[in-house]
């Protein structure tokens, strides 16, 4: 048997038999540009599969050796990957430049962070393993965009084409020379090795006259500025200073160009998989540094607490009241995870949670309740009384005390939202109900919330509270 059947056979262990089969196939009869940073959404909709127990799966896959996880910082602009890398814990950058869109960017981990899987080179090889080896479509096509740009299985080449004028292979150290004819267009000289770029404004009556550029390509120089040129000859001297093969490239920014690069497709993010519950329970501590603080623009936490629970001790004696709380802990993290989030932390007999969408939250916390008087009628008592409280916010990504946790108003807001709510109560902030999906769920089991104004302790201002039927 090989390494890599060993391998799947030890994966069968901990995933779905129907995802460790789709992997197989995978990486048996899948092209070589299929198993260069997989996007798992668009894998799990390919397939038919689900896509947390793909995630996960993913996640196994790649704690075992079969897979290579990537965090890639994208740009929101053009889509492409502004760095990649092995582990979170080096998005260490306060800002990140996309040369082709002119534009820079403060990584949050929302959308600017994608998070793929490529096929170990020690399962089997593929071209991507040696990036500075790829033709220049295919550097474009597996390195440079990410994945969430769904370019065609078909026809890529052709579509290329359309906007591509040159390309080049430049090996480190080495020098050359493009000559060219420079249409009326908007030129865009691009580098994708070293991310670099000059912008060409052709426009005028056309001229005879042979133009020089010189460029170099290495990790600092960025040719920002706009040069306005006319139509006619140009001549563009390259030089690679980089210590790598670089890819010096020169298209027009027509609409082909934008029309390949406006096909786009839901990708993993950063965020959703830090809210996942199988990533927290396989990597725990090994995603953030200590120092590190990352932002993410809207994440949904989930506050639980027992009522009375000091009561029920005293009610029912401690060893019953324990195994009684630890039935409770286990059924709200199958309901966590099932709805695609994750627990951060317990705090006596109180639950963290987060979750990437409000309504995942608003459908688990409505669960929880439903799962706490099914155990209560169990037992024939009102033991298990839970009070949830939601709020959805930015916040900030920490390592605190071991453990990747969370840090920012929305999480003190979602605290004490809790702690408003009695028995069997479920209380939402207006930003959570204004989520479409949210309100949409309510909607469709007719369900009502009912509103009302509070002042929370350290903050100014009033907040609309939901109170969820």
């Amino acid at each position: 048997m090989s390494e890599a059947q060993t391998l799947f056979e030890v994966l069968r262990q901990s995933v779905k038999p129907e995802v460790v089969d789709a992997f197989e196939r995978l990486v048996r009869e899948a092209p070589d540009q299929k198993l260069c940073r997989v996007n798992a959404l668009a894998f799990a909709a390919s397939e038919g599969l689900d896509e947390e127990e793909t995630i996960a799966g993913f996640l196994h896959a790649s704690r075992l050796g079969l897979f290579e996880l990537s965090w890639n910082v994208l740009c929101p602009g053009c889509g492409g990957v502004l760095d990649a890398n092995t582990s979170l814990k080096t998005v260490q950058n306060e800002e990140y430049t996309c040369a082709l869109c002119a534009a820079g960017y403060e990584p949050t981990l929302d959308e600017m962070v994608e998070v793929t899987f490529t096929v170990s080179p020690r399962v089997r090889h593929i071209e991507a393993h040696n990036p500075h080896e790829l033709p220049p479509t295919e550097y474009f096509r597996q390195i440079y965009w990410g994945s969430g740009v769904d370019l065609p299985d078909e026809g890529y080449e052709e579509k290329v084409d359309e906007f591509m004028i040159e390309t080049l292979e430049l090996p480190p150290g080495d020098k050359a020379v493009i000559s060219l004819q420079l249409p009326a267009e908007f030129v865009i000289i691009f580098e994708p090795v070293t991310h670099a770029a000059q912008f060409l404004n052709v426009s005028g009556e056309p001229t005879r006259e042979r133009r020089n550029l010189s460029l170099v390509f290495d990790r600092s120089h960025r040719h920002a500025e706009t040069l306005n040129l006319q139509p006619g000859p140009l001549r563009i001297q390259v030089e690679n200073h980089a210590e790598v093969r670089t890819l010096p490239s020169v298209c027009i920014a027509n609409d082909a160009l934008h029309g390949l690069l406006g096909q786009r497709r839901p990708f993993l993010t950063a965020k959703r998989l830090l809210s996942n519950q199988t990533f927290r329970d396989i990597y725990r501590t090994d995603t953030l540094d200590v120092d590190q603080r990352l932002k993410i623009t809207s994440l949904t936490f989930l506050f639980t607490d027992l009522r009375g629970s000091t009561e029920l001790y005293e009610r029912v004696g401690d060893l019953a009241a324990f195994d009684l709380v630890k039935t409770h802990f286990s059924v709200l993290n199958e309901i966590v995870a099932a709805e695609a989030g994750a627990v951060v932390k317990t705090i006596g007999d109180a639950v963290m949670a987060t979750f990437p969408t409000p309504d995942r939250a608003i459908a688990a916390a409505m669960r929880m309740r439903d799962a706490m008087r099914e155990l209560n009628e169990e037992r024939g008592s009102d033991d298990l009384l839970l009070k949830i409280g939601i709020h959805e916010g930015p916040c900030i990504a920490v390592n605190l005390n071991e453990r990747q946790d969370y840090f920012g108003q929305t999480v003190n807001i979602a605290s004490r939202v809790q702690h408003l709510a009695t028995a069997r109560e479920i209380f939402a902030t207006g930003s959570v109900l204004e989520d479409p999906r949210a309100s949409s769920l309510l909607s469709d089991r007719g369900l009502s919330p009912l509103s009302h104004n509070v002042t929370l302790r350290g903050i100014t201002s009033e907040i609309s509270i939901f109170a969820i039927p």
